[in-house]
């Protein structure tokens, strides 16, 4: 089969495109996945690999490294194998995305990505007010109103914290490029267009309303405006930028917690309640109403984590076990809450220390700062923002665990590593010419 470089290029980041876009949506995701691999295979001759290209396929896909080195630690063959089975399509990313890493066209595919995720979005919650009323009548009395985030995300199929950390990323890479749209001074059509995406993007992580998607946007908004504006701009435009980025954010978050009580509670008292019962939540009256979503649950988790993975710090306890075993750890230290809701541990370090022993935490670090290093050499605010929003979410959460984490990240730190190449390719040449 003969298909011409320019098709080639074009399908090529087609693909990537509508992946990033579908990443929220796990089944066509996945068929889009194998698409594209089935795609490279049938062209393979195609793909060119360099010595950094392949450093980079291997720390991409250490995770599932781990699993296979780690495999004969699980207690069942099939539970190993779904759990091996997860972290595939990094293999896929790693391989296919920088096998074409000249043919990526990084700041295409994120305009892309950011302008069309948020269009759809914008239909969601516009069928969410057609479809669920009773919800938004609800919600606008001022009623229940900490569940509307995640009832929102559960009418699209995702679950809030995961859906929040794409959002966030969105909204980050909207205010980069109503930055760029200054700097290349676009027509006036264009400014107000991104601005208005970036708006309705920043609109959405509040809407969601998840703690570390929202305070993971803001340090994204301040690297992307000390990063591109103090960099690229005068000292008066970047005063003025910042007048007002301030007036158009603060307005927002205004009206957003004016309309939405609940916001001030849960980020002040809600959060930090109960903090004395620390492995003691049996002893709070309904702990489901009160400490739920609280942080004291989570370090109630990780401190139950801890010692479990004391007991196995060599080798853990397998990478199909470790739910298991932490629920399991629960019945027998008598916490009926976390183990009636079989609590996961919340923490991606932990969580990989618990499975793996101390071979786990490491390879954790190892992927994901690989994606900060990415950040500094290449000196970009958007990959700086997807590492501290990636690595923070981590500590929270357990986002490598998940196709929503694993796909998400192994395409991003794909397409930045083929940024990345491109640069040291062309520094390379600079070099051999001078």
């Amino acid at each position: 089969m003969t298909i011409s470089e320019k098709n080639f290029n074009k399908i090529v980041n087609g693909f990537l495109a509508v992946l990033a876009i579908t990443m929220i949506f796990r089944k066509p995701c996945t068929l889009l996945i194998i698409l594209f691999a089935v795609f490279n295979l049938v062209f393979i001759k195609k793909l060119n690999y360099s010595k950094q290209s392949l450093i980079l396929v291997l720390l991409i896909a250490s995770p599932l490294l781990l699993e296979i080195v780690m495999f004969w630690n699980n207690d069942s063959f099939s539970k190993g194998l779904k759990s091996l089975e997860k972290y595939s399509s990094l293999l896929v990313f790693s391989l296919f995305i920088l096998g074409n890493y000249q043919r990526i066209q990084f700041l295409k595919i994120l305009r892309f990505y950011s302008v069309i995720t948020t269009g759809i979005i914008f239909f969601f919650f516009i069928r969410f007010i057609i479809c669920y009323p009773e919800l938004i009548y609800k919600y606008l009395k001022g009623n229940d109103l900490w569940e509307m985030g995640y009832e929102f995300s559960n009418s699209i199929g995702i679950h809030a914290p995961a859906l929040n950390m794409h959002l966030a990323f969105v909204s980050i890479s909207c205010l980069f490029f109503v930055f760029n749209s200054f700097r290349l001074h676009e027509k006036g059509l264009l400014k107000m267009g991104s601005i208005l995406v970036f708006v309705l993007s920043f609109f959405f992580v509040l809407f969601v309303n998840t703690r570390m998607a929202l305070f993971n946007v803001f340090v994204g908004f301040a690297l992307v405006f000390f990063g591109e504006g103090i960099r690229k701009f005068n000292f008066e435009k970047v005063i003025g930028t910042l007048v007002v980025l301030i007036f158009v954010l603060g307005g927002i978050l205004y009206i957003f917690v004016q309309n939405n009580p609940y916001m001030k509670e849960k980020y002040s008292s809600v959060t930090f309640a109960y903090m004395d019962k620390v492995g003691k939540l049996d002893e709070i009256e309904n702990p489901e109403a009160k400490v739920f979503n609280s942080l004291v649950t989570r370090v109630s988790i990780w401190k139950s984590g801890w010692e479990l993975a004391k007991k196995n710090i060599l080798f853990g306890v397998g990478a199909s076990d470790g739910k298991p075993e932490l629920v399991k750890y629960y019945k027998q230290t008598n916490q009926h809450f976390l183990a009636k809701y079989e609590f996961p541990t919340h923490n991606q370090f932990l969580d990989f220390l618990i499975k793996f022993g101390i071979l786990g935490p490491f390879v954790v670090l190892l992927y994901i700062f690989t994606i900060g290093y990415l950040g500094c050499s290449l000196k970009n605010t958007v990959v700086l923002s997807f590492f501290f929003l990636f690595f923070t979410s981590n500590l929270t959460d357990d986002f490598l665990l998940r196709f929503d984490g694993i796909a998400f990240s192994g395409l991003w730190l794909s397409i930045f590593g083929s940024y990345w190449l491109q640069q040291k390719v062309s520094v390379d040449k600079e070099q051999q010419e001078l």
